[in-house]
Order: structure tokens, then C-alpha cells, then sequence
């Protein structure tokens, strides 16, 4: 017999789920019923531990972002800003490998800008906030200097593109992204 959840073991549960679900499905086209189902929650035990779907997305809005900050602060921890850059990008290179990950944050980019467009400012800001917090962190882990911050995040924007689009390893795309450290799934460095 199987013991029971506590409650917070049971939001992370819904987290998880949540990340998977709207990954493939984004905000507006996931249903609580599928987080729960999921889970293997009814729908009702599910808003006893978030209030609504905005919350469930936020949540799991933070754990993405979280995920990747620890994983850049551990890594990025080094003597140079160079060896934080190569750190920081092997580390990502292993956090995309998830691709229920790799999806959600997509997702999360595009729930930020459809609710700026319906007058959702507060969620939109919320999301934009923990995009925020990971982007000062990779700022301070480089030495502070606008155009390396900008250069890294801009090449992890690309790398989840070409994911998130399913390019294989050796297309013309990748050429370039191995001078950056970049390697794609299941390919050597592009050259």
C-alpha cells in the first residue's frame, strides 16, 4: 500500500504535470482536467491547492526559471566571466535536453505576450519577472557587461528555437553555434 501525499508533495506533483501539459498545449489550450487527470487528482482537490489556472501556470512559470537560475549560479560560479559563459552554457545544454522543459519555456513567452494583448499587465509582468531574475543573474555570473549578457541569452534564444522547431544536429542552422560552446542534441559542435 502506497502512503499518502502531504499537500505541498502534491502541488509539486501538479507542477510537474503543469509543466508537461502546457508544454504541449500552451495556456489557453491546457484544461485543469488534464493537469488533475494527470496527476491523478480530481479537479476540486486541484483548486484546494492553487486557486486557479493563472496560479498553476505560475508556478510552474517559476519552477522552470528557477531551475535554470540554481543550475547557472552553480555553474557560473567561476573565476572568469569566460569560464562562467562555458559553464553556464554546458549547463544549459543539459537542462534542454528536457524537452517538456524546453517547450514550456516557449509556452511561457507566449502566455507573457498574448495576456499583455488581452490587458493581462500583472500576469504578464509575473512571467516577465522570473525571465527577469534569470537575466540578472547571467549579467552579474559575465562581469556586468550588457552586449556579453545580451549575446548569451540571445544564443539560448536560438538554441530553443531550433529545438522547440526539431532541426537535427547536422543542418545548416547549427553552423556557427559551437564557436559559442553550443552543442546540438546528439551532434558534435557545429563548425
Amino acid at each position: 500500500m502506497s502512503a499518502r501525499l502531504s499537500a505541498e508533495e502534491r502541488r509539486e506533483s501538479v507542477i510537474r504535470a503543469a509543466i508537461a501539459e502546457f508544454a504541449h498545449g500552451g495556456y489557453a489550450g491546457t484544461s485543469t482536467a488534464a493537469i488533475a487527470r494527470r496527476v491523478g487528482v480530481s479537479q476540486p482537490y486541484l483548486f484546494r491547492l492553487f486557486p486557479d489556472k493563472r496560479a498553476i501556470f505560475l508556478a510552474a512559470a517559476r519552477r522552470c526559471t528557477e531551475q535554470i537560475r540554481r543550475r547557472f549560479a552553480e555553474a557560473g560560479d567561476g573565476p572568469s566571466p569566460e569560464q562562467a559563459k562555458e559553464a553556464m552554457a554546458e549547463a544549459y545544454n543539459e537542462l534542454i535536453t528536457n524537452r517538456d522543459q524546453l517547450l514550456f519555456q516557449m509556452q511561457m513567452y507566449v502566455a507573457a505576450a498574448v495576456a499583455e494583448q488581452a490587458g493581462d499587465a500583472d500576469f504578464a509582468a509575473q512571467l516577465r519577472s522570473s525571465w527577469e531574475e534569470l537575466w540578472d543573474l547571467v549579467h552579474l555570473r559575465l562581469g556586468a557587461v550588457p552586449a556579453d549578457t545580451s549575446d548569451f541569452m540571445a544564443t539560448g534564444m536560438l538554441v530553443n528555437v531550433l529545438l522547440a522547431m526539431g532541426f537535427p544536429a547536422e543542418h545548416r542552422v547549427w553552423t556557427g553555434l559551437g564557436e559559442k560552446g553550443v552543442c546540438p542534441p546528439g551532434g558534435a559542435p557545429p563548425g
